[in-house]
This record gives C-alpha cells, sequence and structure tokens, in this order.
C-alpha cells in the first residue's frame, strides 16, 4: 500500500505512534503480544519499518564503518591480503554489531571523493591508499575518526608495519645465498594482460614498494637490481613479469616479488618452462598468505588477519588505548630460494 507510515500502523492498532517506534527500536518496552500485534499490522499494510537513514540521523550513529582502498571492488574477494584483512576486521565488527561498507577508490580521478563526502559511516579503516589522495582530506573535513595500515598517512591512529626493516632479513638471506643480480616485480596501478614494462627507480609510484626495495638492499648495496611491472598487483602479473624476464638473455639469478601473488605467478611461469624455484632461481615474496606454504615460497610474513583485528579494535573498541601498533614480521625460509647458479 502506498503511503503507509508509522502513524498509519499506530492508528491501526489504536496505539501511539511511539510505541510502534518502540516494536522496532526498544522491544523490550512493549510486552510481546503488543510487539506482535503490531509487527503483524504492519505486514498486513506492507510497512518496512522506520527509515534507517532518519533513524542514524536521531541517533547519530550509521552502524557501520568504511573501508577505503584504492582498486576494483572485486580486489576485496580476490586478493588474499584483502581477504585475510577484512575477514580480522568483520571479526570485530560482528562483535560490536557494525556493518562494513567497502568503498573503492579511483587512484587517478582527484573527483571521485563524492562517494566519501555522502557515506554514513562512524569511523574509516585505511586501506591500501595512497598519500595526498582526497577522500582522506574529506575524511579529515568530517571529522570521521580513522585507522590507517600505514602509518604515514593522515590520521594519528595505524596499525602497520615497518616495510623497510620487514624487508631486510630478505636481503640479507639473498646475500647470503650469493645472490647479486635481482629482478624485483613491482605493482602499478595498470590492468594486467598488457604490455609488460622495465621501469625507472623514480618510476615505483608505490611509498610501501620503495621502503621495501630500500630495506632489502640495506643488507646488499652492490646487487644489480631491475625493476619489472605486468600490471597490478596481481597473480597473473607476476607470471607475466617473470614471463618476460625469463625469457630474456639477461636472467638474472633471483626474481623478487613485492606480494607473494606476484611471486607464485613467477613460480608458475618457471614451471612452464621447465625451472624449479630454488634449484634453477630464487623466488621469493612478501606477506605469507595462505597459498604460500604450499608452494614452498620463501617470503616475509606478517600478521594479516590481525592487522584487520587490531584496526578494528581501534576503530571501535573503547577500551583500546593503543592508538599506534607496529606489528613484528619474520622471514620465512622455504624450498623456493636456494643458492645463487654459479657462473662459467
Amino acid at each position: 500500500m502506498a503511503g503507509v507510515t508509522l502513524k498509519t500502523v499506530a492508528k491501526a492498532v489504536g496505539v501511539s505512534p511511539s510505541t510502534v517506534s518502540n516494536a522496532y527500536n526498544k522491544p523490550d518496552q512493549l510486552s510481546a503480544a503488543l510487539r506482535d500485534r503490531i509487527l503483524a499490522t504492519a505486514r498486513e499494510l506492507g510497512y518496512a519499518g522506520p527509515d534507517a537513514s532518519a533513524r542514524a540521523l536521531r541517533s547519530g550513529k550509521a552502524g557501520a564503518i568504511g573501508v577505503l582502498f584504492t582498486d576494483k571492488l572485486s580486489y576485496a574477494f580476490s586478493d588474499p591480503f584483502a581477504v585475510g584483512f577484512l575477514a580480522g576486521l568483520a571479526e570485530v565488527a560482528e562483535e560490536f554489531r557494525t556493518s562494513l561498507l567497502l568503498m573503492p577508490l579511483s587512484s587517478t580521478d582527484i573527483d571521485n571523493g563524492s562517494a566519501v563526502q555522502q557515506a554514513a559511516i562512524d569511523g574509516a579503516a585505511i586501506f591500501c591508499v595512497p598519500h595526498g589522495h582526497p577522500a582522506l582530506e574529506i575524511l579529515a573535513a568530517r571529522g570521521i575518526p580513522a585507522v590507517s595500515t600505514d602509518k604515514r598517512d593522515f590520521t594519528e591512529d595505524w596499525v602497520a608495519i615497518d616495510e623497510f626493516e620487514a624487508a631486510t632479513p630478505m636481503g640479507e638471506h639473498l646475500a647470503r645465498l650469493g645472490h647479486r643480480d635481482l629482478v624485483v616485480l613491482v605493482d602499478k596501478a595498470e590492468l594486467t594482460g598488457g604490455r609488460v614494462v622495465e621501469l625507472d627507480w623514480d618510476e615505483i609510484g608505490c611509498t610501501d614498494c620503495e621502503l621495501r626495495i630500500q630495506g632489502m638492499l640495506k643488507a646488499m648495496p652492490d646487487a644489480h637490481v631491475r625493476l619489472v611491472s605486468g600490471g597490478h598487483n596481481a597473480f597473473s602479473s607476476g607470471q607475466a613479469g617473470a614471463s618476460w624476464v625469463l625469457d630474456s638473455q639477461d636472467r638474472p639469478t633471483a626474481i623478487v616479488g613485492l606480494s607473494d601473488v606476484q611471486a607464485l605467478g613467477a613460480m608458475e611461469a618457471m614451471r612452464v618452462r621447465g625451472l624449479v624455484p630454488g634449484r634453477d632461481l630464487t623466488v621469493t615474496g612478501f606477506d605469507d598468505i595462505p597459498a604460500a606454504e604450499p608452494a614452498g615460497l620463501t617470503t616475509i610474513r606478517q600478521p594479516i588477519k590481525d592487522k584487520g583485528r587490531r584496526v578494528g579494535r581501534v576503530l571501535l573498541d573503547p577500551t583500546t588505548t593503543e592508538r599506534q601498533v607496529l606489528l613484528d614480521t619474520e622471514l620465512i625460509v622455504r624450498s623456493s630460494s636456494g643458492p645463487a647458479p654459479k657462473t662459467l
């Protein structure tokens, strides 16, 4: 029935509008029989309940936190790191009866902040958003509490790792194995399947990537390093980049993925060419996603799911006093890394 309102239901039942409101919002204020009668009448009349946005305005709470990231929406469901992070965040959100609003952002469109401007959220988890993005300025202007996974963002609250120090043990590991000729697979904000490119150092465009490379090279300052990109952070990008490298005449002794998904793509490129990781060429990653262990991938482990949990605690749990959390990382050595092949 068109035009049915809370007042319509109240009149039909013979109670006040506030009593009908209590049936939805404060059920403990009514007897079970009266609430059942109100809800049954509402269903008969086609009344769906109080307007959620109006209720949020009255309470001052939206009951949701936004998760901001610069990638396609599908990234949140396909990237293993994102899936793990969101699973941890969701655990805490469920505890506090809060919803998650996934908010994919363009990394290049400076005018795409309208979604953040209009979003009904009580807080925001900043996940993989570049510095200076207009969405961050909008959050700050709106006074929305935010927690970042990057300790260099605009907000004082963060849960992060030390990207530089985390990567240093990997450099030490490669140096001990005698590697001096490396290719680093760098993620770029471009679609996979396009042209594989070799990058200059000033074309990296990702602060975390730069810090991981610098941390690794701290232990091997004399290494010869080439930067190669097959697209954005994905298995297919790593496979494309590694295929290009493996088919070239100037083959390195090690391929370093700045994420596990790219490293796993590189291992697949080796497999189809009959090459064995750790014997013919070393491959390493970063993150220690679930697929890394069965693949035998040497990597840097960071607590992915716990990072999501800790972000959720800082955002939602009023008992949480630690507002800046630096998580531990660990070098995990597996079969994909081995001594550098001897050259004749």
